[in-house]
């Protein structure tokens, strides 16, 4: 589960996870679940933080998807992991995502700052 901690666990909005997964891989480039899942939850300053029992299925759908791709490589420590890098496909639909995601962004801004 995409956790966020605050006071207490929260649950973070549906399709939030895909879109923070896809920009990581946008930004980063082809990274291992492991260290995708380290860079979120450094990035977040430890406000985000993925379990492998949500972060891998969910590498799974946006594969299924063709959003990203994946292959077995060698770390930096020696160890077979499975590597995931972003498509064609993937990008295009993060362009739409970050686009909604601004868009949502900004109308919850002006409801919580109280201009409802």
């Amino acid at each position: 589960m995409l956790v966020a901690y605050m006071s207490q666990k929260a649950e973070v909005l549906q399709g939030t996870l895909e879109l923070v997964v896809l920009n990581t891989l946008h930004v980063m480039g082809p990274m291992h679940g492991y260290g995708l899942a380290q860079r979120i939850q450094q990035v977040s300053e430890d406000v985000l933080q993925l379990n492998q029992g949500t972060l891998y299925p969910a590498l799974l759908r946006l594969e299924q998807k063709g959003w990203v791709r994946s292959a077995w490589r060698v770390t930096a420590h020696k160890r077979r992991a499975r590597y995931y890098a972003l498509t064609r496909r993937g990008r295009q639909h993060l362009t739409a995502e970050r686009a909604g995601w601004d868009r949502m962004a900004r109308a919850m801004s002006r409801l919580v700052a109280g201009r409802t």
